[in-house]
């Protein structure tokens, strides 16, 4: 097993008002801290997390909260319970993209065998390829433990991306003259 650096995040927060909290828990879970109990939270301990957990301990302060940034060398199976949480957290994430990128997919099948073929459809299916890139951006730079998912997901964002230039070439044909 490879010696793994873990940032423990003990933060605590006021119950009210709520919105201090929940802004706090929501970034954490955008920068892709994972929950161990309430209020502890872990990340790998990487440069790539950084400018999030500057945010997140502004969150902190702003909302009158406690905020401990504890590095962790965690032994024996303490490594394995904070990879499990994270690498579980991330292949989660991975799934629910590329289901995202399987509907993509079939959005655009349907719209082809309904011979749809607008520019206002095309100029939405081409916001939702954006979305799509984006999403990938954000998951992919969190990413550190660099799991086999995220080249499935990239390959199947680039099958997206010619299913999109496919249908845009049908609604170009079907609309401008020839």
């Amino acid at each position: 097993m490879i010696d793994e650096r873990w940032l423990l995040i003990l933060v605590q927060v006021p119950a009210q008002p709520s919105r201090h909290r929940v802004a706090v828990w929501r970034e954490l879970r955008r920068i892709g801290a994972v929950p161990l109990s309430p209020g502890t939270w872990v990340l790998p301990a990487h440069p790539a997390f950084d400018e999030g957990l500057a945010r997140t301990e502004a969150l902190v302060a702003k909302g009158d909260g406690s905020w401990t940034l504890v590095d962790a060398a965690p032994r024996g199976k303490g490594a394995d319970t904070f990879r499990g949480a994270f690498q579980a957290a991330r292949l989660e994430e991975w799934k629910e993209f590329t289901s995202d990128c399987t509907k993509f997919e079939l959005e655009i099948a349907k719209e082809i065998s309904q011979e749809k073929f607008t520019f206002a459809e095309l100029e939405e299916e081409e916001q939702s390829l954006e979305r799509l890139r984006r999403w990938y951006r954000e998951l992919k730079s969190r990413d550190v433990l660099h799991l086999p998912q995220a080249t499935e997901a990239s390959a199947q964002l680039a099958q997206c991306a010619d299913t999109l230039e496919g249908y845009a070439s049908l609604v170009y044909d079907a609309t401008l003259p020839q």
